[in-house]
């Protein structure tokens, strides 16, 4: 995600300057055009004196260990952008404690997957409305056209793509297990037939429908080797904890997530499309 999106700022000429621990990966994008740095104080001193844009794609997990990091070399008036998966929570936090020391923070909420980084992606923007509207233009050469929102105060950004994946779980298994009773019933369907046809001007038509239909010409109707046991990456847990604690009932979001944790040692082949479906927008391994 975070190499895509530097090649996509790139090609609409924002000047990036690029950090990442594995000094191949910002090869890659040096060989694009950014700027190759091969630590944080390398990366500083090449953002220059003025107030700097420090745009993070890391694991949530992640996320405050390289802000320790970096926290010495950043000064008052610099933005900090979280553009990865963090719960909202943790967003509220991380930008209130920077805010004490004058460095301005956002929180996105990026969709897309990878190709929607490189292509242009969908963004959910939270924080300061003044900060959004200094970067407006860069928010506007990441995402595809008319696809990014400024939402809300801090946490806004990641609350939205939190709720945006606990929905992405509902339809994805909604899909598997529709496919499943298909692929189980007499009539012999190619799954690539009813695949097409589902997504072509149906009230289903989805790019996750598109997805599917990709994946079975990519991997064949049986899905030999995918996984029929689905991993859960954490949104979906957060929008059912989240749920609970605003008195909202969401069996749709629960009864997914649930399938993934029983899914463990209890592979099936509704499994193996949500795995496919996962594997095909968002690039996550899941090979037998």
């Amino acid at each position: 995600m975070g190499k895509n999106t530097v090649e996509r700022l790139l090609e609409n000429d924002i000047e990036v300057v690029a950090y990442n621990r594995s000094p191949e990966a910002v090869q890659e994008v040096a060989e694009k055009g950014a700027i190759p740095t091969a630590s944080y104080e390398d990366l500083f001193s090449n953002l220059g004196d003025e107030k700097r844009i420090v745009w993070l794609m890391v694991p949530h997990k992640a996320v405050d260990g390289v802000l320790e990091e970096v926290q010495s070399f950043l000064k008052e008036g610099d933005i900090v952008i979280d553009g990865g998966n963090s719960n909202f929570k943790e967003s509220v936090r991380r930008g209130t404690a920077l805010k004490e020391k004058g460095i301005e923070y956002l929180d996105i909420g990026v969709s897309g997957g990878p190709g929607g980084a490189r292509d242009g992606a969908c963004l959910m923007i939270g924080g300061e409305k003044e900060t959004y509207q200094k970067l407006e233009e860069l928010f506007k050469a990441a995402s595809a056209p008319e696809c990014y929102q400024y939402l809300g105060k801090l946490g806004a950004g990641h609350f939205a793509k939190m709720v945006h994946n606990g929905i992405e779980y509902g339809m994805m298994q909604a899909i598997g297990e529709g496919m499943e009773i298909i692929k189980k019933s007499d009539f012999e369907y190619k799954l690539e037939d009813v695949s097409r046809i589902y997504n072509c001007q149906s009230v289903i038509e989805s790019r996750l429908v598109g997805w599917m239909l990709e994946g079975y010409k990519k991997y064949g109707e049986e899905l030999e080797a995918i996984s029929g046991e689905v991993q859960h990456s954490g949104e979906g847990q957060w929008t059912v904890e989240t749920a609970k604690e605003m008195g909202i009932e969401v069996p749709i979001i629960e009864g997914s997530l649930q399938f993934r944790k029983d899914s463990e040692g209890n592979p099936s082949y509704t499994g193996k499309v949500v795995s496919l479906l996962r594997n095909m927008f968002g690039g996550h391994d899941v090979k037998k």
